[in-house]
Parts: structure tokens; C-alpha cells; sequence
């Protein structure tokens, strides 16, 4: 059986990943694709986003990246790996590329991809400048969690090492400006995948 498709969206905060990932779940519902986000998606991952997300603890940056780390390698054994080996479509709010970025880029953590990991098919990188983003998360009245709340400094690192991902493998980014409307943006979206699901029949 064909090895099914992997479709994972990056960004910095504010950059509009969360809805891109909900309105191409409702484009795919026909193909009944695997929808994940993380930290989450299953226990482990779920209680590894309170303490890293919401927690009240300081955390080591490396402590940080291995706990991110580790509720992602869960999630791959328990439900991207699977999915993917029995042909179905896996889209991912956020994969291994925002530990390269946030505790990599950001943080200073020297960081790799583990062997264990499958890459995605694409991945999309929403960029939005930095001040833009956390504007829009003020205005949605949000209250930031533990990375969001994070200083303006640090979320322009973070964009910066997403930048230099994606131009490190263009084959596998499609860099959007996520600026425009959502409907312009899900557009653009489809249009990288359809070649890829005719593909996948």
C-alpha cells in the first residue's frame, strides 16, 4: 500500500496556522484525513501541553525541547505513523519544525531531526512580521500562554529560523504570506496540494 500523505503547518504566533488547519479538514472531509495538533493529540501529549503551555514552573530550555520532543515521538507511534502506513492523509498543527525554530532558533538549544521522525510531504509556513501576530492575539482576547507571552525579540527569532528552514529545503516549504484573507490564503493551500491528492487518487 502507498504510503500515505503528510501535511504539517508552521508559523509564528498569530500567523493563522490553527484556522488554515480547520478549513483544509473541512476541503478533505471526503478523504476522511487524520487531523493532529500539538503539543496534544493524544494523554501524553495533552499533559505535556499543560506543563509546558500553562505550567507555573521554569523550564530548562533543553528540559523544554525533550518534552516537546517527547510527546510528539508519542504521537507519531500512536497516530501519525499508523495513519500514514495505512494510506491516509495526515495534516499536523505544528510538527518538529517549531522545536527547530522555538527551542533551536529561539532558545539556543542545539537541535536535530531524529531518525524516528517522518518528514512531512510539504509543510506550510505562514509568515506574518511579528508584531502583526501578537496583535492579532491581543485582539482575539486571548490570554498568551507560557511561549506567547514570550518577548517580541524572542518571537523574531523564531521567524527568522523559520525562514531560514524553509529556505534550507524548498521542495518541502511553501511559504505564504498569511497577511491576506483566509479564504485567499486556503486557496493557495489547495492549490499546492491538488497534484499531490490527484496523486494520491
Amino acid at each position: 500500500m502507498r504510503r500515505g500523505l503528510f501535511i504539517t503547518f508552521e508559523g509564528p504566533e498569530g500567523s493563522g496556522k490553527t484556522t488554515q488547519v480547520e478549513l483544509l479538514g473541512q476541503a478533505l472531509a471526503g478523504r476522511e484525513p487524520v487531523m493532529v495538533r500539538e503539543p496534544g493529540g493524544n494523554e501524553l501529549g495533552e499533559r505535556i501541553r499543560e506543563i509546558v503551555l500553562y505550567g507555573a514552573m521554569e523550564l530548562d530550555p533543553e528540559a523544554e525541547m525533550y518534552l516537546f520532543m517527547a510527546g510528539r515521538r508519542q504521537l507519531i507511534a500512536e497516530v501519525i505513523a499508523p495513519a500514514l502506513a495505512a494510506g491516509q492523509i495526515v495534516v499536523a498543527d505544528r510538527y518538529h519544525d517549531s522545536t527547530l525554530a522555538y527551542q533551536g532558533g529561539a532558545r539556543g538549544v542545539p537541535t536535530t531531526w531524529p531518525s524516528t521522525f517522518p518528514r512531512p510531504d510539504v509543510t506550510f509556513l505562514l509568515s506574518v512580521p511579528v508584531e502583526h501576530g501578537l496583535e492579532r492575539l491581543a485582539r482575539a482576547g486571548k490570554k498568551p500562554d507560557r511561549v506567547e507571552g514570550e518577548s517580541v525579540e524572542f518571537h523574531k527569532r523564531v521567524a527568522d529560523a523559520y525562514e531560514r528552514l524553509a529556505a534550507s529545503e524548498p521542495r518541502r516549504f511553501t511559504r505564504l504570506d498569511a497577511t491576506g484573507s483566509r479564504e485567499h490564503i486556503h486557496m493557495a493551500v489547495m492549490e499546492r496540494l491538488q497534484p499531490m491528492l490527484d496523486a494520491a487518487g
